[in-house]
């Protein structure tokens, strides 16, 4: 039976993402502070075998090892030349993990710099980095993009245009990383959830989210709760009522951050996880999965928690 296209899937209930990459690099004894993203060409058997865990946790798709395989952020590696590379042979993997029946996103992280004036990148280099990551993405044969760990409403802007440049058929996740202020949520660079969610709604992104962060568990359901009241807002203002509805995931971190032995290290328990992963889903997202500090266990307690037949 052919599988059904990603932007289906997604409208059709609970769709859980993976978690971490990075929390399962270094199970697999890689030391940090080395190119990950290179490692789907040095060592691909670990990014399979890591994919292929968290399918067998329950997984409806997994996200490409390839966050930091734009050109600006690979050149800090002196591997700027290695996009293609890189790109194609991190889809590969991931599409091979996948087989038939689940699902590939292209995952497109930022840069590590900023814009000009503030920064030294100019805003046509960095989509063209952009879009050359997505072709090679969709050449490897994923299904769809998600755009992560943003910060800069310009950058975030940037990255859905490039990408919808080159592969606007294929569905977009975006999302930025929010962090608790006395005034609600923030980005680093100050950005609010309502100018977030605004911005990547009108930009036309198939489905709008948060990631990553340094919240606690119960910050993630507030922000959960600000993402869906502020979606409910803007369908108000919609001029149609046939306007695509803008879906909402999440994929919070294992917790907040402890800093042990001069390393960030995650507390949260699958079981404390699956817990607010419940909580989240009940305010009507759908679309779950980790980041940082988050491994098979954390997927694995949420298809128990949720209770969703078949996933494992």
């Amino acid at each position: 039976m052919a599988k059904i296209s990603l932007r289906e899937k997604i409208k059709q209930g609970v769709f859980l993402l993976d978690g971490a990459m990075g929390t399962q690099l270094i199970a697999h004894g890689i030391e940090p502070g080395r190119c990950n993203d290179y490692l789907n060409i040095e060592q691909p058997d670990i990014i399979f075998e890591i994919h292929q865990s968290y399918f067998q946790a329950g997984s409806d798709a997994v996200i490409t090892n390839t966050f930091g395989a734009n050109k600006f952020a690979l050149a800090r590696h002196g591997l700027a030349d290695k996009v293609d590379q890189i790109n194609i042979a991190g889809a590969e993997i991931a599409r091979r993990a996948a087989g038939k029946k689940k699902y590939v996103l292209g995952d497109i992280g930022p840069s590590g710099d900023f814009l000009k004036p503030l920064g030294s990148l100019d805003p046509v280099q960095l989509k063209d980095a952009f879009a050359a990551q997505a072709k090679a993405l969709s050449a490897g044969g994923v299904d769809g993009f998600i755009i992560e760990t943003e910060t800069a409403l310009d950058e975030l802007t940037i990255a859905i245009e490039a990408v919808k440049s080159v592969c606007g058929d294929l569905p977009v996740f975006a999302s930025m990383a929010f962090d608790k202020v006395a005034d609600g949520f923030r980005t680093m660079m100050g950005v609010d959830v309502e100018s977030a969610v605004t911005k990547m709604v009108s930009l036309g992104v198939d489905t709008v989210g948060f990631n990553c962060g340094t919240a606690t568990l119960n910050e993630y359901v507030k922000l959960a709760e600000k993402y869906v009241s502020t979606v409910k807002a803007l369908e108000k203002t919609r001029a149609t009522s046939d306007e695509r509805r803008a879906t909402i995931f999440a994929e919070p971190n294992a917790g907040k951050p402890q800093l042990v032995d001069g390393r960030a290290a995650y507390k949260v328990t699958p079981e404390d996880f699956a817990a607010m992963a419940k909580k989240i889903h009940s305010l009507g997202v759908n679309i779950i999965g980790g980041c940082c500090g988050t491994g098979p266990e954390h997927i694995k307690a949420m298809v128990q928690k949720l209770k969703i037949k078949g996933k494992i």
